[in-house]
């Protein structure tokens, strides 16, 4: 998986997982963004992609 493809799958568990509301197993989102750090993604990348996917 690429920092790209990382990042688009750990925005949308993020978003998935609703935050406080916790509609997911909250490992999800979790290991999803280890992921995305771990090829290369900053937490900035991650909330830029999640804002992106918001507007869609």
């Amino acid at each position: 998986m690429d920092k790209h493809e990382a990042v688009r799958e750990a925005a949308a568990a993020v978003l998935e997982h609703g935050g406080p509301e916790c509609r997911t197993d909250p490992r999800d989102p979790l290991g999803a963004m280890g992921r995305a750090y771990d090829a290369g993604a900053t937490s900035d990348d991650i909330h830029a992609e999640m804002a992106r996917q918001r507007q869609s």
